[in-house]
């Protein structure tokens, strides 16, 4: 028996040819997609389209059209239909549903790149792809998802102990339910036991409730968080009872540049230069007991004239002074949460150009492929800390205690 011949090879490089069309191979692989799906269903029906066969079994009964994407465009798939039953060629579009594996990868790198949709369009337009719309872009994207799952719950044991943790929140603007409501994006990073900054965890929450930043430590901790001696946050309520309950030996400390924004809340506008001024003072003195006398200094100052300014001082003091208690050569990197900012800014540079996200699984796809792709670039990068300055901070500090006459206890009957 003869094999069929599938398609004319002459014919159908001659009419290719003769159309001198741009698009030559994309049309010469249509033709030979399509080909191979008719032959398949003649092979189904038991004799081909048209020919009159006592082996036949079936007949068919016109198209359904398909897009496949490939690396060379965009081709439409003729999927021949039967009378009875049905046929669909699972080994072209079940593995290959949208697109190739390569511009797959290309699309979710632009995505995690920050490249809006519109501009992604464009870009796979120029590959031959069309009407590349946003849902498709998420489906693509989620790939991500098994690596993102992978960082966010890996063991943080081995990397410890952390003594440096700063914790922070974003809002994004996330649809549920109909609605366009705000989600806010918990961020915790710290310094490991080589000195390196890491990427610690994230989470999608409500709000920075005392239950969702206790949930968020909670599992930080199970998954091997320890040896933490300061947690850098703002004053929310919720992160500060979080941090409390979940990491009891740690001290907390307030970014000096957040405080530093309220405390002008709380002052008159002119009185805000002269204030600001002796509060930078504080920071500049060269030890820790001289950090404190400075700031005595700046309490007398505004006792009398601004109350409301010295209250406010004066209850932030713990926190905002904390610093004090580790070795001055890392003041600078340990009193402000400056680098944590420049982190959210790279993160808002790559969800700006989402606007509202489509589900929380979106914020944390796109959100957690960014923060482990800084987490790589700061393992590879120079140590934020030094092992022996970071070794001096975790030697405990001893207060000084008075002598104690200890006398003989007197033996009883």
């Amino acid at each position: 028996m003869t094999a069929l011949r599938i398609v004319d090879p002459g014919t159908v490089l001659g009419q290719a040819l003769s159309d001198a069309s741009p698009d030559l191979m994309r049309h010469l692989l249509g033709t030979v997609i399509n080909s191979l799906l008719s032959a398949e269903a003649d092979a189904v029906c038991g004799a081909q389209w048209g020919q009159v066969s006592p082996e036949r079994t079936n007949q068919r009964n016109g198209y359904r059209h398909r897009d496949l994407d490939t690396r060379v465009g965009t081709i439409d798939v003729a999927i021949p239909k039967l009378r009875a039953g049905s046929y669909f060629p699972e080994w072209l579009l079940e593995r290959r549903k949208r697109a190739e594996a390569a511009l797959i990868s290309v699309v979710a790198t632009c995505y995690l790149l920050g490249v809006s949709t519109r501009r992604m369009d464009k870009l796979v337009e120029s590959l031959g792809i069309t009407n590349l719309s946003k849902s498709q872009v998420s489906r693509m994207t989620a790939d991500l998802d098994e690596q993102v799952a992978a960082f966010r719950t890996r063991s943080l044991a081995e990397a410890g102990p952390f003594t440096f943790v700063a914790a922070d929140a974003l809002t994004m603007k996330v649809r549920e339910a109909g609605r366009v409501v705000n989600a806010v994006v918990l961020v915790t990073t710290g310094v490991n036991a080589d000195g390196h900054r890491e990427v610690l965890g994230v989470k999608v929450a409500t709000s920075e409730t005392h239950e969702a930043c206790n949930a968020f430590f909670a599992d930080l901790v199970a998954r091997g968080l320890s040896g933490v001696r300061l947690v850098t946050s703002d004053a929310h309520r919720g992160l500060v009872e979080a941090t409390a309950a979940n990491l009891p030996g740690a001290s907390r400390r307030r970014c000096r540049t957040h405080y530093a924004a309220n405390l002008m809340s709380t002052c008159p506008k002119s009185s805000w230069p002269a204030v600001k001024a002796m509060l930078h003072s504080v920071y500049d003195q060269p030890t820790a007991k001289d950090v404190h006398a400075q700031f005595d200094k700046l309490l007398d100052a505004v006792a009398d004239k601004l109350p409301a300014v010295a209250e406010h001082l004066d209850t932030a003091r713990a926190d905002l002074l904390a610093f004090t208690a580790f070795p001055k050569d890392l003041w600078r990197q340990i009193w402000s949460n400056n680098p944590n900012e420049r982190l959210n800014r790279e993160i808002r540079r790559r969800t700006e150009v989402v606007g509202i996200f489509r589900d929380r699984d979106s914020v944390t796809r796109l959100v957690g492929a960014v923060l482990a792709e800084q987490h790589d670039e700061w393992a590879e990068g120079r140590r934020y800390l030094g092992r022996d300055v970071l070794a001096k901070s975790r030697l405990n500090l001893i207060p000084n205690t008075e002598e104690v006459d200890h006398q003989p206890l007197a033996l009883t009957a």
